[in-house]
């Protein structure tokens, strides 16, 4: 009989001698009878996947967290399931059972899963993913050819424009296959790439044939602009007559035989002299120039065959499609979005780092360049469903690249969260920072968190702040970060005037994050930034330099008049070794909730009275939630007396405390629990501390001392601590100084 069928108390005993896809297909009886698999799962993980799971300590669902693995592993060839009698059972196959529970999915290396994925015998599992699937990941790619492309193109258009992807993350990519990465960009925003020789009404897709049969446009997005649906559109330097309403894919077959090729107003070849430009009929109109390929891969044009409309008759090189749009959409001049924005009433502002009124006139700018008759306009294609979370990480950007994000960042109404970390943007982020303001007008624009983080700044991390703020006033959460300043910045004595000098709007930011590259924290930079975020309730600073004494009292003055909602207020790697009075005027504010001072030197020249001071402070502060201390030489005896926060007399709302990398011993802190157990006994029981973080402590020094205070600890609250070596973490250290 199946396990569903059987009484609670045979079932109880049946479980553990199931296999994977019994137990899976046991799971509603089983929660019916009271009975929880957790244990069996994760008895499971450890055995077939012999791994410890990262943040293991926060896995809500070990079936989901199995099960998607295991789908993982399985695409991968990385887990034999004949390996083990409870992952093998012919009745079942493993990607099909496990599909259905994957939320996140990773693809790697030269994309081998791809093709598997979009088999014909993987149908059923393709469309388990896109009811499921939510992230989708791609990580170390390398070059692949152009069957693995095609099969791309699939999947990318079942699960994002079809499907419930929402995010799409790039890691760790070196020298990234221009084509690959655009292709990956233009169909995470929404855009149709047909492949190789089949426009999008002939696409092989059965849900767009569906739609069609039915008379409705396929998936595309609400937002789509009506100048998106343009009757007439140039595909490689041809006009194409396009039923009004239709689509036109971006890798688009040849035009119809009898189509004319035409340049502006006037016949021209099908092959254009070399190093002539597109021109538009009159000033009036937006023309959409765009560069072909570079000139390295430009053939000669003696013997090259022609692209002529009777081309049709022969067979279709989609590679060279492929990168014609790869150059379309990295050339097509964002002043045109910028015109564009002009003719619908809205103000024609300056791009960041521009005096000319263009977008993008900087040297870093998205310059239009000469170039022979354009392929195709992004304004022309047809627009899915698109992502809301783009993410790269790691992952080189040319300029080129720059361009092409740019230009498609500036339509992408759905996206919501943007983070590109560590990619060589120098002063190309001007470039990406002129798309996203022509995104921000827009009025269904959705974009409200920014992440940049990079090694070397173009320009002073508060200039590049208010350009940002000032182009995207809507944002809620910035964060920018960098590790070393630009060598040649020094030579720039008035960095970038413009940036300098731009007006910050009223925005409706919450969050703000900066690192800045050692770099002096100057509070009359920060002031426009903050006068100008009244909504701003969390705020962190990291790696700055205080050139003045009086420089982090000013701050907080600052922090009072034009920051009343501030409730989260972070400090890392800043000197506070000799700000004892402004860091107790931050631990009295009746406001924040949240304060943390990460490795900030607190307690380098502490004495007796100010740490009696600090912990006063804290007792009668009954707004303070949370207190991160990570970093600051606390020792054994600080810790100590740190429980006098939950003494009897104590006013203190304190749940949380992080004392990680504090040096504190086994000794010390068996000493803080038993002085901690103390004060809640003469409270009667009655304590609102929660949560206690010991990262990275000398707890390895007396492994049972440890453990009994560890064990009584989590009798009052949650500890979270890690099993760290600290001799070699000390001889790492001594190694390097």
């Amino acid at each position: 009989p199946s396990p569903a069928a059987l009484p609670g108390h045979l079932l109880r005993g049946l479980l553990p001698l199931l296999n994977v896809f019994y137990l899976e297909r046991a799971e509603g009886a089983a929660r019916r009878a009271g009975l929880s698999t957790q244990p069996i799962w994760r008895k499971l993980w450890d055995d077939v996947m012999k791994t410890r799971p990262p943040n293991s300590e926060s896995v809500t669902c070990w079936r989901k967290k199995f099960l998607e693995t295991f789908f993982s592993n399985v695409l991968h060839g990385v887990l034999d399931v004949s390996s083990d009698w409870r992952l093998n059972d012919h009745h079942f196959s493993p990607l099909l059972h496990s599909s259905q529970h994957v939320t996140q999915l990773t693809l790697c290396n030269m994309l081998q899963a791809v093709t598997e994925l979009t088999a014909e015998h993987n149908q059923k599992v393709l469309e388990n993913l896109s009811s499921s699937l939510q992230i989708l990941k791609f990580r170390h790619l390398l070059s692949t050819d152009q069957s693995i492309r095609r099969a791309l193109v699939v999947l990318l258009h079942r699960l994002i424009h079809h499907g419930s992807v929402s995010q799409v993350s790039m890691y760790s990519w070196p020298v990234p296959d221009t084509v690959l990465l655009v292709l990956i960009l233009s169909m995470s925003a929404g855009y149709w790439c047909s492949g190789k020789v089949l426009p999008y009404r002939s696409s092989p897709c059965g849900l767009c044939r569906e739609d069609r049969a039915q008379g409705q446009e396929p998936c595309h997005e609400e937002e789509h602009d009506k100048h998106q649906q343009a009757p007439q559109a140039e595909v490689n330097g041809h006009r194409a007559d396009v039923p009004h309403g239709s689509a036109i894919s971006l890798w688009r077959d040849g035009p119809s035989p009898n189509t004319l090729c035409e340049e502006g107003s006037g016949k021209a070849s099908c092959d254009p002299p070399a190093g002539s430009s597109p021109h538009c009929p009159s000033q009036g109109l937006s023309c959409h120039p765009v560069l072909q390929k570079p000139r390295r891969r430009q053939k000669p044009a003696v013997g090259r065959r022609r692209r002529c409309p009777r081309r049709s008759r022969g067979t279709y090189d989609g590679q060279e499609d492929l990168y014609d749009f790869v150059f379309t959409v990295a050339r097509e001049n964002t002043s045109e979005l910028h015109e564009h924005n002009v003719t619908e009433g809205e103000n024609a502002d300056n791009c960041p780092g521009s005096a000319t009124g263009s977008p993008c006139s900087s040297s870093a700018g998205c310059k239009k360049r000469a170039g022979s008759a354009g392929t195709f306009s992004l304004k022309t294609a047809h627009r899915f469903r698109s992502i809301s979370t783009l993410e790269l990480f790691s992952i080189p950007l040319t300029e080129d690249a720059c361009r092409t994000l740019s230009n498609l960042l500036s339509s992408w109404e759905s996206l919501e969260n943007l983070v590109l970390s560590y990619n060589g943007l120098g002063e190309n982020v001007l470039c990406v920072v002129s798309g996203l303001r022509a995104l921000c007008r827009r009025p269904r624009c959705r974009l409200r968190l920014l992440r940049l983080s990079d090694v070397f700044s173009h320009m002073p991390c508060m200039e590049l702040v208010r350009c940002i703020l000032s182009a995207l006033p809507r944002l809620q959460t910035l964060s920018v970060s960098f590790d070393l300043k630009n060598h040649t910045e020094g030579n720039r004595p008035g960095g970038n005037p413009s940036c300098s000098e731009t007006e910050i709007p009223e925005s409706s930011l919450e969050q703000l994050e900066i690192r800045f590259p050692r770099e002096p924290l100057h509070t009359a930079l920060l002031l426009p930034v903050l006068r100008a975020s009244r909504c701003l309730q969390q705020l962190s600073l990291d790696s700055a330099a205080l050139p003045s004494p009086r420089e982090l009292e000013h701050l907080l003055q600052a922090l009072k008049e034009y920051n009343p909602n501030l409730k989260k207020l972070s400090f890392h790697d800043v000197n506070l070794a000799d700000h004892q009075k402004e860091v107790l005027l931050l631990l009295q504010d009746p406001i924040l909730q949240e304060i943390t001072f990460s490795f900030c030197r607190l307690f380098e020249n502490c004495t007796t009275e100010f740490l009696s001071e600090i912990i006063n402070t804290v007792k009668r502060n009954s707004t303070l939630k949370s207190l991160k201390l990570p970093g600051n030489r606390l020792g054994n005896h600080r810790l100590v007396a740190l429980a006098d926060i939950f003494s009897e007399d104590s006013s203190s709302s304190l749940c949380q405390l992080d004392v990680s990398s504090n040096c504190i011993k086994p000794d010390g802190l068996l000493e803080f629990t038993k002085k901690l157990e103390g004060h809640i006994q003469q409270r009667g029981g009655r304590i609102k501390f929660t949560h206690l973080r010991l990262f990275q402590n000398w707890l390895d020094q007396d492994t049972e001392t440890a453990q009994e205070a560890l064990r009584r600890l989590r009798a009052v609250c949650s500890v979270v601590n890690d099993t760290w070596d600290s001799s070699q973490a000390f001889a790492d250290y001594i190694s390097v100084m």
